[in-house]
Parts: C-alpha cells; structure tokens; sequence
C-alpha cells in the first residue's frame, strides 16, 4: 500500500492518512474486506506515532468505511456506506494539496503535475485502480 504524509502540510497527518485510505476503498483499490496494515506497521513505515494511524483508523470506523477487530486487524467493511459524505470538495482538495506537496518535493512542475493526474484518471474509469497503478 502507497501512503504519504508530510508532516509539515496544512493537513493533519491523521487526515492525510484517513483521506488517502478513504480514496482506495472508494476507488476499490481496497476491496471490501481486505485487511489494513497493523497500526504500529503503518506507523513504523511512515515514521509518525502508532496514535496518528490509530485515529485515523478510528475516523474510518467513524465513517463506516473499516471496522476494527481488535487482534483480528482492521478491515474494509463488506457493504460499503454512500461514499458521498467521505469524498466532500474538502476531502478531494486536502487530497490535491498533499499530491501538489508531493510532487513540487519530487521536481514535478504543473505541467507533469496534471499529466499524471490525468493519466490516473483515465486508468481509473478503465477499472478499479490497484494500489501499483498509482
């Protein structure tokens, strides 16, 4: 799984973590009942607190998008709810600024900037994205 959180954006890390995982299971790059990585996993990996990923997985289960158990880990619900209320204009532009951060860290200017997002749009509405697509 491919997450990135800048930890000096204007967007909490939780969010940042909680809106990128929202978008993969809207997008069906996390299928219904696929397992998430184990907090102090994800943490380990993106070198925040277990805390900031525990309260981001709790926002998801807030959400109705994970559900949580306990020792068995945290999964993808098997019916998901109406996803409209998950991926509000704010959620869709707290994602774009931390794509934007993501980009400008890594040379990109506006020009690949929107090339990419286009090219991910177009494998998008071919099929579900897989989290290697991104």
């Amino acid at each position: 799984m491919i997450l990135h959180v800048d930890p000096s954006g204007p967007v909490p890390p939780y969010e940042q973590i909680r809106a990128q995982l929202a978008g993969l299971i809207a997008s069906g790059a996390l299928a219904p009942g696929a397992r998430l990585p184990a907090i102090r996993q994800l943490a380990g990996d993106l070198g925040i607190a277990p805390g900031t990923v525990g309260r981001a997985y709790r926002e998801l289960e807030t959400g109705g998008l994970v559900t949580s158990r306990g020792r068995h880990g945290t999964r993808v619900v098997d019916r998901l709810p109406d996803l409209a209320p998950a991926l509000d204009a704010v959620d869709v532009d707290e994602a774009a600024a931390t794509y934007v951060t993501t980009a400008l860290r890594r040379g990109a200017d506006l020009t690949h900037a929107l090339d990419a997002v286009r090219r991910a749009f177009g494998r998008a509405q071919s099929g579900p994205l897989t989290l290697g697509d991104t």
